[in-house]
């Protein structure tokens, strides 16, 4: 695919996933750990925020914020010294928005052993102008059947949020039709 490549609903071309796909490392410390030893999961949420937040701006060509974070999963403890990379990538774009997946990974600094994930999480982030306004984002364009097993995934989890966010909507409007104020 090239990057002329353009949807039918838009003018702008179209990016493929390696365009902006990036990878952050950072070795764990003390400063970094919890009450129980182990990486604080914030600390992890932060690289991770940070990571997607960096995918995104380059997807986009400029600042984007982060809009949602859901599904993060802690798959295994983080242990001080280790060395921690968050790879993440565009899997799914809209009209101003963007779906970004985040894989975390971790091996021992002193070993040469295969890194293990660690943890995951889908971030959706919009693409804002100098004011803070909702811009125009160029399509991803999936480059492999992985890519494109992550944007219908993704397409899915939309789905779901919008589906959550009216059903909530709809509850609060009829508890405060009925005098349930919250």
């Amino acid at each position: 695919m090239t990057d002329q490549a353009r949807t039918p609903e838009s003018d702008i071309p179209g990016k493929p996933t390696s365009a902006s796909r990036t990878t952050l490392s950072h070795i764990m410390t003390h400063n970094d750990t919890n009450l129980l030893g182990t990486v604080h999961g914030g600390v992890i949420m932060k690289l991770v925020d940070d990571a997607a937040g960096a995918v995104a701006g380059r997807h986009s060509g400029g600042p984007a914020v982060t809009a949602s974070m859901d599904e993060m999963a802690f798959l295994e403890p983080v242990r001080v010294g280790d060395l921690v990379h968050v790879k993440a990538q565009v899997n799914w774009t809209g009209r101003t928005s963007m779906e970004v997946g985040v894989r975390v990974l971790a091996e021992r600094w002193n070993e040469s052993t295969p890194p293990q994930q660690v943890g995951s999480a889908y971030l959706v982030f919009a693409a804002v102008d100098a004011d803070g306004k909702p811009r125009r984002v160029p399509p991803v364009l999936a480059e492999s059947e992985r890519d494109r097993r992550r944007n219908q995934e993704a397409q899915i989890r939309r789905t779901h949020r919008l589906a959550r966010r009216r059903a909530i909507v709809e509850l609060r409007e009829k508890r405060a039709s009925e005098g349930l104020d919250d």
